[in-house]
């Protein structure tokens, strides 16, 4: 992977590039930067919680069914939404306290299976296959992506939707080729053009909705 540009750089930490050596200075320049990017995130979630929060709450209750039913969780997505893919399929596993752990998988975590699927078919059908392989009608299926347009999600998606699967996208931008499916049940979009704040509204949206799965999951049982 590259390094970035000198001049995207700049923009992000103009306080590196400014010359100055009085310490003072880029302190307060630090801590404007920092007050800036606080002040991002949290207008960015007031307006996802304000267009999504209804959405959050039904989608949550129809994945409580589907965990009522014998369903499981498949997260899946690539680079840093595989982390959160699976940190998402941790917080079902482990949700802490009193709460029941729910089953979930986190589809890049099994580097055996995700590298013989690259190497022999393609990075193309890495969750689709594994989809095809362990999904069942009463499983919820939920991919991350920062731009919406990785391939290998919209084939999962797409196999996970013919399998009768409870399809839920979490995306960034404007939702990219995610918004164009009609095989995502609820797609969420972060609605920035900063992958920083993208990945960081994306964490609360995924947060939210294991919380409001697991309550409604209790109310249900």
């Amino acid at each position: 992977m590259g390094q970035p540009a000198a001049g995207s750089m700049e923009s992000l930490y103009p306080f590196l590039y400014s010359g100055t050596t009085d310490l003072d200075a880029v302190l307060e320049q630090v801590r404007q930067s920092t007050v800036a990017k606080a002040g991002e995130i949290t207008e960015l979630r007031r307006v996802i919680g304000a267009r999504d929060g209804a959405r959050l709450m039904a989608c949550a209750a129809d994945a409580a069914a589907r965990f009522a039913a014998g369903g499981r969780l498949l997260a899946f997505g690539n680079g840093g939404s595989a982390t959160d893919a699976q940190q998402l399929a941790a917080l079902f596993l482990n949700p802490g306290g009193t709460g029941r752990p729910l089953p979930a998988l986190g589809l890049a975590s099994d580097i055996s299976v995700v590298t013989a699927l690259c190497n022999d078919i393609g990075v193309d059908v890495v969750f689709a296959r594994q989809i095809a392989a362990l999904g069942r009608r009463d499983d919820i299926a939920v991919g991350l992506s920062t731009s919406g347009n990785s391939e290998n999600l919209l084939r999962a998606f797409d196999e996970a939707s013919r399998r009768g699967m409870l399809t839920v996208g979490i995306a960034g931008y404007s939702g990219g080729k995610m918004a164009e499916l009609n095989s995502i049940d609820y797609l969420f979009v972060a609605p920035s053009s900063s992958v920083h704040r993208i990945q960081e509204a994306q964490t609360t949206i995924y947060h939210l909705l294991w919380e409001l799965t697991v309550r409604a999951f209790g109310d249900a049982r």
